[in-house]
């Protein structure tokens, strides 16, 4: 199958790249000249064009002849910083130019749109007090999320208005090899320098580089969910094969949340250090996905759990020697 990839400099991109090349598709991508980090794609003979996603000529072109589309491409972190602009011209507009050509298609199998767990609501005062799941109303916040959301909202109107294969995949925050060892947030000088009102109730001694297990103000450990970039990269493939999956929108995670209390223990050990404990009376990080539809709708089990994520990422940065980086 001919498939185009917006967005194929990126890291899912280029990670889905090799991968569709490795199951015998023939991939496209598009090259943004303010990303153009083609490097990362030698060897494996893609066919490379350059354009913006602003320009529907240029959009036509890359769609031409293919069956299917991954449209991964926006305004995100790569090329930036972005205005307002063009947050809403490259992804609003720039969804809207490759749901315009891919109607044309008259084989098209699938297009799945990059979407994100920043369309919920997610951080409440008490946490989130049950999965969340993409029943929930969204409710974005600030122009990547605004536009990403309405992004969505396009491709799942074109689904309903014209039968089209689009599928929204919603990605949860993406782990790269050797990434989840050095989180901020599993470290307690990045924390104590972002969260003024952090306390640390032991045990002591407090190292300098000791990771930290985040409470709230009840006493209750810090949930997240997050997704190995392995597991985004395996949720996309399924979308090829998957039609049940086409008009809907669908989050893709890790199998499980973690939590802080069971996580940073194992981590600790991994790396050598010490942990403590702290708790912090602002709005915690506490949230789940429920990824029914993941499993049902695209056939897909994620593969990368917690424990998995941070063997691999010690692995890949060589031992125990990390350094994070305090976030002001």
């Amino acid at each position: 199958m001919r498939i185009l990839i917006t967005g194929v400099t990126g890291r899912i991109g280029a990670n889905l790249a090799s991968s569709l090349v490795q199951q015998g598709h023939d991939v496209r991508g598009l090259v943004w000249a303010r990303d153009a980090r083609t490097e990362k794609l030698a060897g494996l003979g893609l066919e490379l064009v350059e354009g913006t996603l602003t320009d529907p000529d240029a959009i036509s072109r890359a769609c031409a002849g293919v069956q299917a589309i991954y449209h991964l491409g926006g305004a995100f972190q790569g090329g930036g910083p972005f205005t307002p602009a063009e947050y809403f011209d490259i992804n609003v507009r720039g969804t809207f130019n490759v749901l315009e050509a891919a109607k044309s298609i008259p084989d098209l199998a699938t297009v799945a749109i990059a979407s994100t767990d920043a369309v919920y609501e997610k951080y409440l005062p008490d946490g989130m007090t049950a999965p969340v799941s993409e029943t929930l109303p969204a409710k974005p916040a600030g122009y990547y999320a605004v536009t990403k959301s309405l992004a969505e909202d396009l491709g799942l109107g074109y689904a309903r208005s014209f039968g089209m294969p689009v599928v929204a995949l919603r990605f949860a925050l993406v782990v790269g090899a050797g990434e989840f060892a050095t989180f901020p947030q599993f470290h307690l000088a990045p924390m104590k320098a972002q969260r003024k009102g952090l306390e640390v109730i032991g045990p002591g001694p407090v190292a300098d580089d000791a990771l930290v297990v985040m409470r709230d103000r009840n006493g209750r450990p810090w949930r997240k969910h997050v997704a190995d970039v392995r597991d985004i990269v395996g949720g996309c493939v399924a979308a090829l094969d998957h039609p049940a999956a086409r008009g809907h929108a669908i989050q893709l995670g890790a199998p499980e949340a973690f939590d802080w209390d069971t996580t940073i223990p194992y981590l600790a050990a991994k790396l050598g250090r010490t942990y403590v404990d702290a708790r912090d009376a602002g709005t915690p990080t506490y949230y789940e996905f429920d990824l029914t539809r993941c499993r049902s709708l695209l056939g897909y089990q994620p593969q990368y759990g917690t424990h998995r994520m941070i063997d691999d990422a010690v692995a890949f940065i060589g031992g125990t020697d990390i350094r994070v980086v305090p976030t002001g």
